[in-house]
């Protein structure tokens, strides 16, 4: 697990802290409704309890968390596209804002900040370009000092636009994959440690092309840090990698999304638990269920195990440290169901605790001590 914290760039709930966790939610928000929410939640009995709430940001839909757990990042995803800095008090699971810049990019949908809290980068999904943002000392944003469009990495009239949807660092830490919707391709960027303000160097030749038409969507990493698993939103597939930090190689492509009528797939999101053994997978649009997978730990193979229907549109999940349970956020549903994990079997059982919140899109976790 330590290598994870490096990873995602936030902090890493471990498997041996307290039962009691913050759950953190961000919304779909007009700035009066939930914004973002704060919940603690006991990771061995799946009780909840409300703690706190911001309404005056717009759009929270994606969060992340700083590895010293001082600061949450959101996006506000809007046309003109934004990134909000919140300080987070633990004794109080209160949160107050401090600062926000603009994105320079239409529709920020995903964020992350560097494990050294230097730099924040945004995924604009409708301006297919990365923001960068150094940060201050106190957690702070400063004003963008880097943005990088991959539209203008192909020009002609017929190529897709760029649909960048997921930053994400690499295990060792140095470096970006960014994946591209539109592009059917995952981008790397080189992490500048020692730079001012050009955080990421773009390496061209480390670019993973995906089949066409597969909409690359979010990544996880197994925590033994072999294999990288790549949701496809278009396609409904999972794409298997093995040495990921080296020159990654296709092992397998399993379905996800098992609609077969015709239409647009919808496939969300993807999450490992703690010790690899499974991976779940979400799907929305016409299916609307978490897919689940068994993954062998020699070869990060998967295989099928089962579906676990849910509410309408489930979008972003997250897994409790000690792997007991699965919270899913149901965007259309205005709800976030609480799935308790068979560690046998990997099947979930829902506890009909949900917890109702008006279009609830991201999760995540802070330690309470």
């Amino acid at each position: 697990m330590c290598c994870l914290a490096l990873l995602c760039g936030c902090a890493q709930v471990k498997k041996t802290d307290g039962d009691q966790l913050y759950l953190l939610i961000g919304t779909y928000s007009d700035g009066t409704t939930s914004g973002i929410s704060v919940y603690d939640f006991n990771t061995q009995t799946g009780k909840y309890t409300w703690t706190s709430d911001v309404k005056n940001v717009v759009n929270p839909s994606y969060l992340i968390v700083s590895q010293d757990e001082k600061n949450v990042y959101s996006v506000n995803e809007t046309k003109e596209g934004g990134v909000s800095a919140f300080k987070f008090d633990k004794p109080t699971g209160t949160l107050s804002f401090i600062n926000a810049q603009d994105a320079y990019g239409n529709s920020p949908c995903y964020i992350n900040v560097d494990s050294e809290k230097r730099f924040i980068v945004t995924a604009n999904y409708g301006g297919g370009n990365l923001s960068v943002f150094p940060l201050n000392q106190d957690g702070s944003i400063k004003p963008i000092s880097q943005n990088i469009n991959m539209n203008m990495q192909n020009t002609t009239d017929s190529a897709p636009p760029s649909r960048i949807h997921t930053v994400v660092f690499m295990p060792d830490g140095k470096s970006l994959l960014a994946t591209d919707l539109g592009k059917d391709s995952i981008y790397r960027f080189a992490i500048e440690p020692d730079a001012a303000d050009t955080f990421l160097r773009q390496m061209p030749e480390r670019s993973i092309a995906l089949e066409k038409g597969s909409g690359p969507r979010h990544l996880a990493f197994h925590p033994s840090g072999n294999y990288l698993y790549c949701i496809n939103e278009l396609s409904g597939t999972i794409t298997v990698f093995s040495h990921p930090d080296d020159n990654p190689v296709t092992i397998q492509t399993v379905v996800s999304d098992t609609m077969q009528t015709t239409g647009r797939r919808g496939s969300a999101d993807i999450h490992l638990t703690s010790d690899g053994r499974w991976l779940y997978a979400s799907n929305r649009a016409k299916t609307n269920d978490i897919a689940i997978f068994s993954v062998d730990p020699q070869t990060g193979l998967l295989t099928a195990a089962g579906h676990q229907p849910t509410g309408f549109h489930p979008r972003n999940f997250l897994i409790a440290p000690n792997d007991k349970y699965l919270l899913c956020a149901n965007q259309n549903a205005n709800n976030i169901q609480i799935f308790e994990i068979d560690a046998a079997t990997g099947l979930l059982r829902d506890t009909n605790n949900d917890i109702a919140l008006d279009k609830p899109v991201c999760l995540k976790w802070v330690q309470k001590k």
